[in-house]
């Protein structure tokens, strides 16, 4: 059984987890462009390797990130968004 350690409830069957997608900069949508605005919605880059994501566990609605290599599937780390490393 796969499993995801939560920074907050330790490690829980990946069943307890929703995912919620790719940790990306958003632009402001009062101030960018339409044009800046749709490649944020719609284009991914989508190149297997690490990846910053976000990861609901459900039961108790803790939001976190996970440093996943996509190409293994292999979570390498999580941490509360507060806690993250090279946040500005």
């Amino acid at each position: 059984m796969k499993q995801i350690l939560c920074p907050v409830n330790g490690l829980r069957p990946l069943q307890e987890f929703q995912y919620g997608g790719a940790l990306r900069d958003r632009p402001d949508p009062n101030t960018c462009s339409d044009e800046a605005w749709a490649d944020y919605v719609f284009n991914r880059a989508g190149a297997p390797g690490v990846q910053r994501e976000w990861w609901c566990h459900v039961p108790s609605a803790v939001w976190f990130v996970a440093e996943r290599d996509t190409l293994n599937d292999v979570f390498l780390r999580t941490y509360l968004y507060e806690e993250m490393p090279d946040r500005e």
